[in-house]
């Protein structure tokens, strides 16, 4: 069958399960919409975490990235899962054992201020629309490719799909299909993973295939990334094991990138939400350790897929005649996501370092659903590929739509709008709010303001530098106050939002010579989380101090004692 066929098969069978799923878990009350009644198991939770965390970025994208930037795409494997060990030790149990919905209802009450969890409501939203617009593009991509349609097309199915599951379901409909989700894409990620490696290096396992030499070719015996690094030098790029070379990132840069995604992933709303979903603090920690067993098989795995997929890349492309080119890259150019500019009219593509030589242009998110094409895998695990990214950017989109939605009906219209909502009209309120958002999300897929995992990293920053420093501070200061947390979050989210919109919009351009410090967009996070830190200590000390009261929730959510605190 060809890969259409086959496409069609995967990615409806799976989204069959996904709307059963749904209706079969469907919220009948506001807990069961927010935090599905608090009743999910923790390994259940564990692998819904790991499939809400592992987004489009992850599964499409990072690979992509790790074989164009060669050693320095490390700093996604770092900084991402870095910072979910962060959140495991550092926020989760805490913020379990507080006993609250959201993260805008912790900031409230933890600081006891309507005005903090107003802000605490803008941030979420905020962080949530930029991190959904990158879900929402990555299955766009995957449509216009797979499907045959254009991407805005696809981004429009991606869209009636998380309706019905987020919309009905609510976080309870949402968790057990984030379980379904995670099975769909580590299938998807790890078949054609082993396959190419056993093809490249006679290694089932794609870990050891990395480091192993190849089994065939004019570099049969030599190791492959040896291989790769003086194919890298021939054509003009950068080696790629290399880290601090002319072409590549600089060391303050990559070090910021990589303290703003992993403070960014402890701060981020909507995978802090899901340790409300367990019954206690000490299932909290365990949904921690199931879900980074569950992360780190992908995320140990990557690195391999890219170094694979860049090997191949080069092999089957550079030097090939145009009119003889395989069926896949047809294919692919079809979408926009590849094209071939024949500037010395030779008919012969030229793959190189040099931007003045170059004649082929790769979007960087199609390197993982490519991959088997080039490899020349069967049609059956081509399309399987595609229905796990569309399970990695379906289940993310989900959780952030929900933050959304909880943020608009119950920080803002319950708790300080309209306070008398009963359960059935918040509820409604819930659903309605989940609509709007996925059809501002769907807006963002079609016109998003860059690729997947850029996206997703100014995502990452914009948490570093609003919640991360009012979470850490609110577990283990008891001295920060209303006053510091408002202005923390005003100046961090502000400045890099600020920072990233001018270096992106106004004056793209300007490039690294013009950045601060010599920090990119996607790094500069970690500076504004920085500047949240300095004016919410420094504020909360020029003003009065918290309560007698609140001081001591703060010591009572410590103790190792089972049992909200703040109820």
């Amino acid at each position: 069958m060809s890969i259409l066929t086959w496409t069609y098969i995967t990615v409806g069978l799976s989204f069959a399960l996904y709307i059963g799923v749904a209706i079969w878990s469907r919220a009948g009350s506001t807990s069961s919409f927010y935090v599905a009644g608090r009743g999910v198991p923790p390994i259940a939770n564990g692998m819904a975490t790991a499939a809400d965390w592992m987004s489009a970025a992850s599964f499409i994208s990072m690979a992509g990235l790790i074989a164009f930037m060669g050693y320095q795409g490390a700093i996604y494997l770092m900084g991402w899962t870095g910072g979910y060990v962060l959140l495991a030790l550092l926020l989760a149990p805490y913020l379990r054992k507080f006993g609250r919905f959201t993260v805008p209802e912790f900031v409230g009450d933890r600081y006891d201020s309507q005005l903090a969890r107003v802000v605490a409501v803008f941030c979420a939203i905020f962080v949530s629309f930029t991190y959904v617009a990158g879900q929402m593009r990555g299955v766009g991509v995957v449509f216009s490719r797979f499907l045959e349609v254009p991407v805005d097309i696809g981004v429009m199915i991606g869209v009636g799909l998380v309706f019905v599951y987020a919309v009905l379901g609510g976080m309870r409909g949402i968790t057990y299909t984030q379980v379904a989700q995670y099975t769909v894409l580590i299938i998807a990620f790890m078949i054609p993973a082993a396959a190419i490696s056993h093809k490249l290096t006679g290694h089932w396992i794609p870990q050891l295939g990395m480091g192993a030499t190849l089994t065939e070719g004019p570099n049969a015996g030599r190791f492959l990334l040896e291989t790769l690094d003086a194919v890298q030098r021939d054509l003009g790029f950068p080696e790629y094991t290399a880290a601090w070379v002319s072409g590549k990132k600089g060391m303050a840069d990559v070090f910021a990138i990589t303290l703003a995604l992993m403070v960014g992933t402890a701060g981020l709303p909507h995978v802090i939400v899901r340790f409300y979903t367990v019954r206690n603090a000490a299932a909290a920690r365990w949904s921690a350790v199931w879900a980074l067993f569950f992360i780190a098989i992908l995320y140990t795995t990557a690195p391999a897929v890219a170094t694979f997929a860049r090997v191949n890349l080069i092999q089957t492309v550079d030097g090939q005649a145009y009119e003889d080119v395989p069926a896949w890259f047809t294919s692919w150019e079809s979408t926009g996501l590849i094209s071939f500019d024949d500037k010395n009219a030779d008919g012969l593509i030229a793959f190189h370092g040099d931007k003045e030589v170059n004649e082929l242009t790769v979007d960087r998110d199609i390197i993982v659903l490519a991959n088997p094409e080039i490899a020349e895998l069967p049609n059956w695990v081509v399309a399987l590929v595609a229905a796990g990214g569309l399970a990695a950017a379906l289940s993310t989109a989900a959780g952030l739509l929900l933050v959304i939605s909880s943020s608009i009906s119950h920080d803002l219209l319950k708790s300080f709008l309209w306070k008398d909502l009963d359960d059935k009209q918040e509820l409604m309120a819930a659903r309605i709010a989940a609509a709007f958002a996925v059809v501002v999300a769907g807006y963002f897929g079609i016109y998003p303001p860059g690729y997947v995992a850029q996206v997703v990293a100014f995502a990452f920053g914009l948490a570093a530098a609003s919640f991360f420093p009012v979470l850490l501070l609110g577990v283990f200061d008891k001295r920060t106050n209303r006053e510091g947390v408002v202005a923390g979050m005003l100046v961090g989210i502000l400045f890099t939002a600020s920072y990233i919109s001018y270096f992106k919009f106004v004056a793209p351009e300007g490039g690294a010579e013009s950045w601060w410090f010599g920090i990119s967009p996607e790094g500069i996070g970690a500076v504004g989380m920085l500047l949240n830190f300095a004016v919410t200590w420094t504020v909360s000390r020029i003003t009065a101090p918290p309560a007698p009261e609140l001081q001591a929730l703060v010591d009572e959510m410590r103790l190792p004692r089972e049992g909200p605190v703040a109820d």
